[in-house]
């Protein structure tokens, strides 16, 4: 009893220093609307009863649909080693390695992961602690901005819009010029992207493959803006990179893209990983963290944080980002999953991925009144124009157990009608060929 009335009393003391009588007087400013119904809580549940009521809350997911779905983030494989070796508690609960005398593990994780990002787009240096690709990329346009003293990034209309939205909303209370290329369905169009640089321009955004799927080689439109002094910044798909001319051959400034697909799951939309590589004449203007590795006074090899231009530490106001999270996590699990496939096994996912979303494509091309557009090379995904809504006809297929693709006409007006398909290792003979019967069943209803 002493207990509590000591606890009300000291309730009634904070509530005297706030200067108000009451906590609904404390919470007065809150409209009612938003105020909690009731705080009377349930009784306590059994460990049992509690796993139960949380596996049936799970089960309304309705996530058993046979996956066609791309756009930036895609349903491959992952190899069981995958979460046996990330889940080690080492690893699982490992949080910013800033004492390295006690995190050479995670350290020498994150050195081995910036050199596979270095080795799939061919350039110098790579850094870890990016959020996902949308993020990646408007990193690169800060690190553009900082290198050249230019405020206008010019932005391809083939890049990822969800990537182009989250550009706009970073950068909208900034005084940065953004200017966005009209989209062409197909290659990015020289012409027009030609007619936006000026002097005022930092740097070119560009997508390879770009959100239709479409394959590019950019190295002309790099060897153009390099003349007038504009960076030019890759956001590239990494397993694609395995086939594709890389950036470093294209002659791109900064490469940047999302990890996912490197052995993170869909996971509802996260956590992800973004990644970026720079070539050295650009290594002290990136974000996040960079990991080196060193030797100590009796020869042994160590790895320590290095270049660290960050908010938090030496350089404060003059730091290139405030990127300070710890996605390392996601990257060790991006080194896992390179290490465990390999060269020569991601060659193989990559080739996979191209040679179904071909047969896919031979499929849906004998359906009635639906046409393939085929003006580019793609990778693993296409698009398709449909007879009907493409957000319509998404909505049918779900109901079939399909999760069929991405309806354009949600950030491009005027394509309603299209609809965009992506095909991974993951998907059989079996599951394409339902697709193409289900989609063409759909259509005529």
């Amino acid at each position: 009893m002493s207990f509590i009335a000591n606890t009300e009393e000291q309730h009634k003391e904070m509530l005297r220093v706030c200067g108000v009588n009451s906590v609904e007087e404390l919470f007065a400013d809150i409209p009612p609307a938003l105020k909690p119904r009731s705080f009377s809580l349930p009784n306590g549940k059994s460990e049992l009863e509690i796993s139960s009521f949380f596996q049936d809350l799970a089960n309304r997911n309705f996530s058993h649909l046979t996956n066609f779905l791309g756009g930036g983030f895609y349903d491959h494989f992952i190899p069981s080693a995958v979460d046996a070796l990330a889940s080690r508690s080492e690893f699982y609960t490992a949080y910013t390695p800033y004492q390295p005398e006690i995190s050479q593990g995670m350290l020498q994780a994150i050195y081995e992961y910036q050199t596979d990002i270095c080795r799939l787009t061919g350039l110098d240096f790579s850094n870890a602690s990016l959020y996902d690709g949308g993020t990646a990329l408007f990193e690169a346009c800060q690190m553009a901005i900082n290198a050249t003293g230019r405020r206008k990034i010019v932005i391809d209309g083939g890049v990822n819009p969800i990537y182009r939205k989250m550009i706009q909303s970073y950068t909208a209370n900034l005084s940065i010029e953004l200017a966005e290329v009209p989209v062409s369905h197909g290659q990015s169009d020289r012409a027009k992207i030609a007619e936006y640089l000026d002097e005022k321009t930092a740097a070119v955004l560009l997508q390879n493959p770009n959100f239709f799927g479409v394959i590019d080689d950019h190295s002309d439109i790099a060897e153009k803006c390099h003349s007038l002094g504009i960076l030019v910044v890759q956001s590239v798909y990494p397993i694609a990179m395995a086939l594709l001319k890389s950036p470093a051959e294209q002659g791109i400034d900064i490469a940047t893209g999302e990890g996912q697909s490197l052995g993170n799951p869909l996971s509802f939309g996260g956590p992800y990983l973004g990644f970026m590589a720079v070539g050295k004449e650009m290594v002290r203007k990136m974000p996040g963290r960079m990991v080196a590795a060193t030797t100590d006074s009796q020869g042994r090899t160590g790895y320590v944080l290095s270049l660290q231009a960050r908010e938090q530490h030496i350089r404060r106001e003059k730091a290139t980002s405030n990127i300070c999270s710890n996605e390392a996590l996601c990257a060790l699990r991006a080194h896992i999953y390179l290490s465990l496939v390999g060269k020569e096994g991601l060659k193989d996912v990559a080739r996979l991925c191209v040679d179904k979303a071909h047969y896919a494509k031979e499929r849906i091309k004998q359906i009635p009144n639906v046409q393939v557009m085929e003006s580019s090379p793609t990778f693993n995904e296409f698009t398709v124009k449909l007879p009907i809504d493409a957000g319509e006809c998404i909505g049918r297929m779900i109901e079939h157990g399909f999760a069929a693709g991405f309806p354009l006409g949600r950030y491009y007006p005027g394509m309603e009608n299209y609809l965009l398909i992506a095909v991974t290792e993951k998907r059989t003979k079996y599951e394409i060929g339902r697709l193409a019967e289900t989609l063409e069943a759909v259509i005529c209803q």
